[in-house]
């Protein structure tokens, strides 16, 4: 008996970040499918999709953050939960779409007895049911090779840099500290039809301390300029702040801040409120609840980007060919 197979997608998402699902679902001209997630009275979650999915190439996405009272540890064990009951209700393909990766920046052993908790997630998301993992703007790259199947590494460059261009003539892109050179050096090659610039800013972390950083020195010329800081991720603020302090401190014009993940945490919003950034561009990679949605932030959409790997994934063809191969490095 022959047969010819018939290849179907299905989107479901957890509760940290639906918007950003439904967003995605628009752009792939599909519906985010029903899991009838349930919490019961002990804080235990329970899934259940609300049609069959035996076969389906399933994309399960849920950014790895705290919000609506829930912790970043309740939102990686909800991603779990429904990858589990999509791998026990036989779906054929399970893809853990992870917009914002969790634990990312404990992806090593800086000191004695520290665990490598980048690496434990990669094996819980390994262990639930999940063959391939996609994720935007990775702290480290490294975290590629923790996850045992393939991954995709997306990068929000595209959208910031669309921005920049659209809004910035002659700007100094500059990375608040040496781990962002690289990138920063691609974003101000790309950008150099229009006249752009590279700096970095030197920071030392106190010994011993976290969420701690100081600015010690801008190396380039900012002066008079519109200055660009970009990071993967603002999480107290500190780091961006203290650059930008200094960068006004050695004369630039304006200060513009730029990061993929807006986590904003604990006193990121005082500290942004009292800083000289007369813009601060974020994605929408993770949900900002109203609280936290300061005057000078403008919001961009990387929807229409998973989207777009989605459809590769699904389609079987190249990611990679969607960045030109510059999100690999």
């Amino acid at each position: 008996m022959e047969k010819v197979t018939t290849k179907r997608l299905a989107l479901y998402t957890g509760r940290t970040h639906p918007a950003l699902a439904e967003e995605v679902a628009t752009h792939l001209n599909i519906e985010v499918g029903n899991d009838n997630l349930v919490e019961f009275a002990n804080g235990e979650v329970r899934c259940s999709f609300g049609e069959s999915v035996r076969g389906t190439d399933v994309f399960i996405m849920q950014p790895h953050y705290g919000v609506d009272g829930r912790s970043v540890n309740d939102s990686l064990m909800e991603h779990m939960i429904m990858i589990d009951a999509a791998s026990r209700a036989s779906a054929k393909r399970i893809t853990a779409v992870c917009p914002f990766y969790g634990y990312a920046r404990q992806d090593r052993k800086a000191a004695g007895r520290e665990p490598i908790t980048a690496r434990l997630v990669a094996d819980m998301l390994k262990e639930a049911g999940a063959k391939r993992m996609i994720s935007i703007d990775l702290h480290s790259g490294q975290i590629q090779g923790f996850f045992d199947g393939p991954v995709d590494h997306l990068t929000a460059m595209p959208v910031l840099e669309k921005y920049v261009r659209e809004n910035a003539t002659e700007p100094v892109i500059v990375s608040p500290d040496a781990g962002r050179i690289k990138v920063a050096e691609r974003m101000a090659q790309h950008l150099g039809d229009i006249g752009a610039d590279l700096a970095f800013i030197y920071k030392k972390r106190p010994k011993g301390t976290t969420n701690v950083a100081e600015a010690a020195e801008v190396m380039g010329d900012v002066e008079g300029r519109t200055c660009v800081l970009t990071d993967d991720m603002i999480d107290t603020g500190g780091t961006i702040v203290s650059a930008a302090e200094l960068l006004k401190k050695r004369g630039a014009k304006e200060v513009w801040a730029m990061a993929t993940h807006g986590l904003l945490s604990g006193p990121a919003v005082d500290r942004l409120k009292n800083a000289p950034i007369e813009r601060l561009v974020l994605t929408n990679s993770l949900p900002l609840p109203a609280e936290k949605h300061l005057p000078n932030i403008e919001v961009l959409s990387v929807a229409p980007l998973i989207a777009e790997a989605l459809g590769a994934v699904f389609d079987d063809t190249s990611v990679s060919d969607i960045f030109d191969g510059e999100n690999l490095a």
